[in-house]
């Protein structure tokens, strides 16, 4: 049976893949697994959502399959998914649940799970919550007094914000910037966020219908912020997905600053300020080989995991790290939170920007991104393809041909017979002729 988490849990389109049915049914196999309740104490949820139609027909969903285990809900209502995670500490709640498809268009949508203290599954927890609803155990079925009760939280917005602004120390007096919530989870709270901070605000994609969420706009497309923040003048813009754990930026001139030059910054940041421990910065295999290079050349060490922002947490906390993310714009700084924040990541950019009176553009001028090139090969087994000697041979071959100014990366693809040939090097030809000569190899077993 295929796994139903994926990589940042369950997700599918609404009504279609993702029904009613199986939100209630995966809620209660939460509730069996991470609220089991005893001694008299009462387990208890937080559940939020991003604004997408469906998210209000799944979040009853959830939320019925919550209380019908005896589980007390604490709504939140549209808030970011790192919002849910940091209230399900707060409320020193049992499990928290985001309904939220991130960046996905709007048919979509998806349900995420977090456990005690606002932390996400690792995989034992998440096949313990498959097993039980695979295997058709029923939930705890209390009656009366003990069915869950359900309550809105009026001020989990407010403390989310006060979160956010213990979060930084340096006011943000004279930055402009424009915000693209994408019509998403971030359409009130992250220009209330930047605006408390001290920042010139100008808001964009941030009037959600239910239906608009992630429509040509957000971290995804980027190219109206970068038209808006030339129109306004603006000293940078950022741009969020729809439930705001991610963060891009673009600078005055419109350049895009991705989530491996922001990581750049923020790591320089830290270092300068002593927060950044055992001078240590966490990626993933997808992050540009300049992110490396700038790195080394400024004395900071940077740890490589796999792709999925579950595993930069992991090693974070493995390491006792302060700083890590993803090229993608999910950065996470441990000791303001357990999950990637988009709003904390723009707090902590113009944070930057604001204490040194440097421009984006020369601060992300430290890391110069090397040409990518990356193609897709169908093949018949992709699980061949990684143990067989010829391919390991050809890109042993293009590793030592590349030498330290070139990288090479084969990867499966998690749902799709592909395998993605990723080939990093000093010249947009060098990097495509090795990728060619590299994909002819795998497309051949």
């Amino acid at each position: 049976m295929a796994r139903l988490f994926g990589t940042d849990g369950v997700r599918g389109t609404a009504n279609g893949g993702l029904t009613v049915e199986l939100a209630m049914q995966l809620a209660g196999a939460a509730a069996t697994v991470l609220a089991p309740g005893g001694e008299g104490r009462r387990p208890v949820a937080v559940v939020g959502r991003d604004p997408r139609a469906s998210g209000e027909m799944l979040e009853a969903a959830v939320t019925a399959g919550l209380a019908a285990a005896g589980v007390d809900v604490v709504a939140v209502g549209v808030l970011p998914t790192p919002a849910v995670a940091y209230l399900t500490g707060e409320y020193a709640a049992d499990l928290g649940v985001m309904i939220s498809a991130s960046h996905n268009p709007m048919p979509d949508n998806g349900i995420k799970i977090f456990a005690a203290g606002g932390h996400k599954l690792d995989d034992a927890a998440e096949d313990r919550i498959e097993a039980a609803l695979h295997d058709g155990v029923t939930p705890a079925r209390p009656t009366g007094a003990g069915v869950g009760r359900v309550r809105t939280a009026a001020d989990a917005a407010d403390r989310y914000l006060a979160h956010l602004a213990s979060a930084t120390s340096v006011p943000l007096d004279g930055v402009t910037v424009v915000v693209d919530c994408a019509h998403g989870a971030a359409s009130h709270v992250g220009p209330a966020a930047y605006a408390a901070a001290g920042a010139t605000v100008i808001a964009v994609s941030a009037e959600p219908d239910g239906l608009n969420i992630n429509d040509g706009c957000g971290s995804t497309h980027l190219d109206a912020l970068q038209k808006a923040v030339v129109e306004h003048g603006a000293d940078l813009g950022l741009g969020h997905d729809g439930d705001a754990d991610r963060c891009l930026a673009v600078d005055a001139s419109g350049a895009v600053v991705d989530g491996d030059a922001i990581m750049a910054v923020l790591a320089l940041s830290m270092r300068d300020r002593g927060e950044l421990r055992e001078n240590t910065l966490v990626a993933t295999v997808m992050s540009n080989l300049g992110l490396h290079l700038a790195m080394r050349a400024s004395g900071i060490e940077v740890v490589t995991v796999g792709v999925g922002d579950r595993y930069v947490l992991e090693e974070l906390r493995r390491g006792g790290f302060s700083l890590g993310g993803e090229q993608s714009g999910h950065i996470v700084f441990p000791a303001h939170g357990t999950t990637g924040d988009g709003i904390l990541t723009g707090l902590r950019l113009m944070e930057r920007i604001a204490a040194t009176g440097t421009s984006l553009a020369d601060l992300a001028a430290v890391m110069r991104s090397l040409p990518q090139v990356l193609v897709n090969v169908s093949v018949s087994d992709k699980v061949a393809v990684a143990a067989d000697r010829a391919v390991a041979d050809a890109v042993a071959e293009a590793e030592r041909e590349l030498g330290d100014t070139g990288r090479v990366l084969l990867r499966p693809s998690g749902t799709e017979q592909l395998v993605r040939v990723m080939v990093e090097a000093s010249e947009d030809t060098h990097a495509q002729a090795v990728a060619d000569r590299l994909a002819k190899v795998v497309a051949g077993i």
